[in-house]
């Protein structure tokens, strides 16, 4: 059987950048960071005080007013990012089959912050004071459940939760619903919002946040011989994808195609990649192999790059063993640099990224590269956006637990 070919026609970003895809694109491209004190609630007593909020965003431009304190943060971000994605695409969603029609949205943690919330609610008031809405507003699907609802979408629905990887799978797996004919459109990628108490305090007490607290906007420095850790990001990327011949009729703006996904497991840590690299080597032939590339077809890769001392080292080493000599050729930057990280919206903001770099011939730099590690010795684009044609990505995103997922996008013809 054939396989159908999937593309992107639609993008939703909400970052520590600016809400909308516009703020976050020339953020990225001018070199500016999204990270700065958090402001969310009092840091002072933690170690790392630094985060990538989210800045004016208000859901009830999105949602109505009565809805906004019945769900989470990250669902708030998912819906936003959706219609933002919709509006670009200029898709017309009630004229779509609704059965045809799917969501694919994770979110790593979830809704942290009405756990947080209403926690404190019940130990001072009782349990009478739990909301009716709280497992609803908290739960990791209801992201999708909401979009589906919205846009009655009666199609496949799925919610991945895989760590700092969920973005990323969302789409890939979507993609491949549409490639093997189960759904013509479908929305994916990823929601987080969890820069709180808890899990601050959580990424601290593992000692993997930067505790660059008097400089947070160079606090994220992937590759830089004296990063520290990473710095937590909220936001979201939402794709609306859709079979290509379908959206050719239609007369859609189409940024770039999906080519390859790949998707594995370390099998070795539940925190630390394996020393030899072996989940990420993985993952990322995976992708080529389902995209039927050689490695020489890609220019860029948008790479994990998380800014920690352990995880920067092996990406690196993973990707001279894919690509060999063609490694040194490759631009790859970490655009969390600028956003931080959002852990289980990386992925689908990344994923978004890619599909800009790819329609617009610019490649976003990695920021506060400054000190050379002689571990870390690729091209990673330092601090100035560089302008080439670029006509394969891959897209990297690895998560806690050990899994992996690649994504290949591709210019369309």
């Amino acid at each position: 059987m054939t396989k159908r070919r999937v593309v992107v026609t639609g993008i939703g970003m909400i970052s520590p950048l600016g809400i909308g895809n516009q703020a976050t694109w020339q953020g990225l491209i001018e070199g500016r960071s999204g990270i700065g004190r958090i402001t969310k609630f009092d840091p002072t007593q933690f170690a790392c005080q630094i985060a990538g909020e989210v800045r004016g965003f208000h859901p009830e431009e999105w949602i109505e007013k009565k809805e906004v304190k019945k769900s989470d943060t990250f669902i708030h971000y998912a819906i936003a990012a959706a219609q933002m994605a919709v509006d670009d695409s200029s898709v017309d969603t009630k004229k779509e089959d609704p059965d045809r029609f799917g969501v694919i949205i994770g979110s790593g943690i979830g809704g942290l912050p009405l756990i947080e919330e209403m926690h404190q609610k019940m130990l001072e008031r009782g349990p009478s004071r739990i909301s009716p809405f709280f497992i609803p507003g908290l739960i990791v699907n209801l992201a999708s459940g909401h979009i589906s609802i919205r846009f009655n979408c009666r199609g496949p629905s799925s919610a991945p939760a895989t760590a700092c990887a969920t973005g990323a799978h969302a789409i890939g797996d979507a993609y491949k619903i549409i490639q093997r004919d189960e759904a013509d459109l479908m929305f994916a990628g990823g929601s987080e919002a969890v820069v709180t108490p808890l899990a601050v305090g959580g990424f601290s007490a593992m000692r993997a946040l930067s505790t660059r607290n008097d400089d947070p906007e160079h606090a994220s420095r992937p590759w830089d011989l004296n990063r520290d850790g990473f710095v937590m990001g909220e936001g979201s990327g939402v794709l609306l994808i859709e079979e290509r011949e379908r959206a050719l009729r239609r007369g859609a703006k189409i940024y770039c195609e999906i080519t390859g996904y790949g998707m594995s497991s370390d099998a070795y840590h539940i925190t630390s990649p394996s020393e030899d690299g072996g989940g990420m080597t993985r993952v990322m032939q995976r992708a080529l192999k389902d995209a039927t590339l050689k490695t020489t077809d890609i220019q860029y890769i948008n790479a994990h790059g998380t800014s920690t001392p352990v995880g920067d080292r092996i990406e690196t080493l993973a990707i001279k063993t894919v690509f060999g000599d063609h490694a040194y050729k490759l631009a790859v930057s970490s655009t969390k640099s600028m956003t931080g990280h959002l852990l289980g919206a990386a992925g689908g903001l990344e994923a978004a990224i890619c599909a800009l770099v790819v329609q617009n011939g610019v490649v976003p730099p990695t920021t506060n590269y400054e000190t050379r590690d002689p571990a870390c010795d690729l091209d990673y684009v330092p601090n100035k956006a560089r302008t080439m044609k670029v006509q394969h990505v891959l897209s990297n995103s690895f998560g806690f637990g050990g899994t992996n997922a690649s994504l290949v996008l591709s210019a369309h013809a």
